[in-house]
């Protein structure tokens, strides 16, 4: 007799199955670092111009009150996002600074250290500036210069704006080199949360229901300021602009 042949009844695997990574950064500050750069680019835009006044000053309020967040979810949130992590990279530049004197290689640098401390000091700038930045805009809106004469607060609140602007572009810069240094994109991770690797997630819980809050916070501050504005926080003269008039002969 001839032996029937077995034919196994499991069949290998035709693909790989795709691992998301692992998940390094969580919603609530992804989506505190998107809207508070959608709001300063929002309000240095709307800089200028009377009629724009109201949205700029909606978004410079804005900018403060996620200012607020981040330091409070910095102090009561997961070690991750905490305030004391970016501090404790920033304490170490001393001792970096002094290795690039010691070292007798540049191969001896620690240099993911060095951009570690540069990408945590462009952002540690970014929350600082905010204050004097709202104030100063507040001031200014309150007219509260005026019994020292001239428009030295104009002055102040264009200056913090401009070094606000400075550190993002600066800030930006950090990333695009640091994606073509490393050829991997260093801003994934604040859409996706992600990054590419094996082994566990460094943060455990996303939290997305608190950055729902936070965007729902954001729209409805928004909306009551847009309530607020006999005639909203957009000029007449944008919706009637040729574009939008074209638009509406299209409809």
């Amino acid at each position: 007799m001839h032996a029937t042949p077995v034919i196994p009844t499991t069949t290998p695997t035709m693909r790989a199955t795709a691992t998301p990574g692992r998940r390094v950064t969580d919603a609530p500050t992804r989506m505190f670092h998107w809207l508070f750069a959608l709001s300063f680019l929002g309000a240095y835009v709307t800089a200028d111009g009377e009629s724009w006044r109201l949205l700029h000053v909606t978004l410079g309020y804005t900018l403060a009150g996620l200012l607020v967040f981040r330091v409070l979810y910095g102090l009561l949130g997961p070690r991750q996002a905490g305030l004391g992590l970016m501090w404790r990279k920033l304490v170490g530049a001393p001792a970096w600074l002094r290795s690039l004197t010691h070292s007798r290689s540049l191969a001896g640098i620690n240099w993911r250290q060095g951009q570690n401390l540069l990408m945590a000091l462009a952002v540690v700038a970014l929350l600082l500036l905010v204050v004097p930045l709202t104030l100063s805009g507040y001031a200014t809106y309150n007219d509260w210069g005026d019994f020292l004469g001239g428009d030295w607060l104009e002055d102040v609140h264009e200056f913090f704006g401009e070094a606000f602007l400075f550190v993002v572009l600066a800030h930006l810069a950090l990333i695009a080199g640091l994606s073509l240094l490393r050829r991997k994109n260093q801003a994934l991770p604040m859409l996706t949360g992600r990054i590419d690797g094996k082994g566990p997630d460094l943060v455990q819980k996303n939290r997305a229901w608190l950055a729902a809050l936070l965007l729902l916070a954001v729209l409805a501050f928004g909306a009551w300021e847009w309530q607020q504005s006999s005639h909203g926080l957009i000029p007449a003269r944008a919706w009637n602009s040729p574009a939008a008039g074209q638009a509406h002969d299209d409809d």
